[in-house]
């Protein structure tokens, strides 16, 4: 089987907690269908399950993420597993190619997304919901692979998700994010995120992640907050004057994020305008879409986008 071990480019939970003492996984070993996989963190899986406070095997359902310490038992529920030849659970938000993302209300499917979020906080270091999931949506991403294996779900893979808070005072568009490790440094980190803010266009949520932002989080973002803006300036007329406000306006970023991107980028030049604006510096702009491979083209297609229609049910799971 194949291992999977920490990546120092990989997005994880994008908000964090200082100054905590390191805490060492409380599994060591994770098989996920086919994939062994090594955790970072400790989970919250029910001690009753795992025989202790401590398992050195944990064998997780790559359909339902349903979970056993017994191998026996996890082979006999693959086999049957109900969601082994259909797609996940929830409508779909968006399908482009080998791209699909389903929305879930935690409401509506509290059993998958709660072993969901299990099974991430052995790859987050500070996710804290697990159990009461109801107040939140998720958007897995199920990844198509034309190459997979004939036992594979002919619908694809769930390779991770986003979460955010159907309600949120600070209008955050995303709550917690995450791609397992086997599927990292792909950039469907930033497919996800760049999802999160087209969603959020839409409902009028103008928002970001929640912050503070952890490290790594804030180098996954400050990689999608500079494509952007840089995609927004170089379609922008030359010599066209833009406000700050008019390029978060434009890609739905925050004004302070947007001023972030412009400093990571280092693209300003020392001179001001007579009005006091800032100046970009094209040349210096076009060296660094090139220096860092940045397309053309947008991460996620808006047209790609399912509304969701007034008549859809969305059916209850539960296992």
């Amino acid at each position: 089987m194949s291992s999977a071990t920490p990546k120092s480019n990989t997005i994880l939970s994008p908000t964090r907690t200082t100054h905590r003492p390191p805490m060492h996984p409380n599994i060591s070993n994770v098989v996920l269908g086919h994939l062994h996989i090594k955790p970072w963190y400790p989970s919250f899986y029910p001690e009753d399950m795992l025989g202790g406070r401590h398992a050195d095997w944990l064998y997780v359902c790559q359909y339902c993420f349903r979970y056993s310490s017994e191998i026996l038992k996890y082979s006999a529920h693959c086999k049957v597993c109900p969601l082994k030849d259909t797609p996940p659970p929830g409508r779909v938000v968006y399908a482009k190619g080998d791209y699909i993302i389903h929305e879930l209300d935690g409401e509506h499917h509290k059993l998958y997304c709660q072993h969901l979020c299990l099974l991430s906080k052995l790859f987050l270091d500070t996710k804290s919901v697990f159990f009461d999931v109801a107040t939140f949506l998720y958007y897995p991403l199920i990844l198509r692979d034309p190459s997979a294996s004939p036992a594979a779900n002919p619908h694809g893979q769930v390779v991770g998700f986003f979460s955010k808070e159907k309600m949120s005072w600070d209008n955050n568009n995303v709550a917690c994010i995450l791609i397992f490790p086997p599927w990292q440094r792909r950039g469907l980190g930033q497919v996800l995120i760049a999802a999160s803010y087209e969603l959020g266009r839409r409902e009028d949520r103008f928002g970001g992640p929640e912050k503070p932002l952890s490290q790594l989080g804030r180098k996954g973002y400050l990689n999608y907050w500079c494509g952007e803006v840089s995609r927004c300036l170089m379609k922008a007329p030359l010599k066209r004057t833009m406000t700050v406000k008019e390029i978060s306006e434009a890609t739905y970023i925050q004004l302070e994020d947007v001023v972030a991107a412009l400093k990571e980028m280092d693209v300003l030049e020392q001179r001001k305008t007579g009005g006091g604006s800032i100046v970009v510096d094209k040349s210096k702009l076009r060296a660094w879409i090139e220096r860092f491979e940045v397309e053309r083209e947008a991460l996620v297609d808006k047209d790609a986008f399912v509304e969701n229609s007034e008549d859809e049910e969305e059916s209850e799971e539960d296992g």
